[in-house]
């Protein structure tokens, strides 16, 4: 073989390392490359490139295709929400179980304790790894009259449900209302056009949204959390330098004040008048409700058990007299 040959096979080589290194990341914000999300993500693109990772970001305003996108590989990676990612890791999906992470604090401190080392293995899946836990905040009952304050009062009417999440239509059958399939891009548009009565949405889709429309006069929102429903960047594992994940994991985790800090203005800029403060008593209704639906959706293998144990000792550890720190069926 000549020197010139060899040259050409190194060369080649080397080209083919270098497209190979190119990776795409498809990062779900529902206001596109404006977004706070695809924000955050520049930032990271960035940083990642210190280990080894070179990063093309593509926005989507619709979460469905980036996730399709991921599964079929046009995306290397993708930003989407917990929700979403349940279907590529039922252990961290679970994260977002109902009334499992009601308060942010706790949330974040959960992703934390996730991101370390020693949580490695629960993030790995297939192909597929969690290369990050970031949060999208807290979700709230937005509902189209203040007069639906108390649960009893949601029976007959009409929740907007993702039809992928199948805890949804699930919960929304236990209160007696009647669930109505939405997706990122129709939710909005039912509920501002009365076509649903309640709809449960994450506080920064209120201005893409444009929920302030269904509110009008009569409408408010209920100021107790749902859930946290957390943001996963998901990576095709070979796609990605050995070791990347790590070290994607530990530094998401550092950014979580930054995104509590995002969310707190957000929440600063929604109207006084639209905040519907429950009773203590109904608020204790809505936190049993949502045990006892959570139990039964981890039963039903919705939900991962072991997720299920462990954010009950986060939120036990956070808040030790709470009645269930006492109970044995989580």
């Amino acid at each position: 073989m000549t020197i010139k040959k060899v040259f050409i096979g190194l060369t080649f080589v080397a080209f083919a390392m270098n497209v190979q290194a190119k990776q795409t990341v498809c990062v779900f914000d529902p206001v596109g490359k404006s977004g706070d999300a695809f924000a955050l993500a520049k930032d990271y693109a960035l940083e990642a490139k210190k280990w080894g990772a070179d990063i093309e970001l593509r926005a989507y305003v619709d979460e469905r295709i980036a996730a399709e996108n991921l599964k079929v590989g046009q995306c290397d990676g993708a930003i989407i929400s917990g929700l979403r990612g349940r279907q590529f890791n039922k252990y961290i999906g679970s994260l977002d179980a109902i009334g499992a992470l009601t308060d942010l604090k706790t949330a974040i401190l959960a992703y934390q304790i996730l991101s370390k080392p020693q949580a490695a293995k629960t993030m790995i899946n297939g192909p597929y790894e969690i290369a990050g836990l970031g949060t999208i905040g807290p979700a709230y009952l937005f509902v189209s009259d203040r007069s639906i304050d108390t649960l009893a009062k949601a029976a007959g009417k009409k929740i907007g449900v993702f039809a992928y999440d199948e805890a949804q239509p699930k919960l929304v059958a236990q209160v007696g209302a009647q669930a109505v399939s939405v997706d990122v891009t129709s939710a909005g548009p039912k509920f501002n056009n009365h076509q649903i009565d309640i709809i449960p949405a994450p506080i920064v889709a209120y201005k893409p949204l444009e929920l302030h429309k269904g509110l009008g006069e009569k409408g408010g929102i209920v100021k107790l959390p749902l859930t946290q429903i957390s943001a996963n960047f998901i990576i095709r594992r070979d796609k990605f330098p050995e070791g990347f994940g790590q070290k994607s994991r530990e530094w998401v985790a550092g950014q979580l004040g930054r995104t509590y800090k995002i969310i707190e203005q957000y929440e600063k800029e929604i109207p006084t008048k639209y905040w519907m403060h429950i009773s203590p008593e109904e608020q204790v209704n809505y936190m049993k409700m949502m045990r006892e639906a959570r139990i039964s959706l981890t039963k039903a293998g919705i939900y991962d058990p072991k997720m299920m144990n462990f954010l009950k000792k986060v939120r036990c550890k956070q808040n030790p007299n709470n009645f269930e720190c006492a109970l044995n069926d989580e």
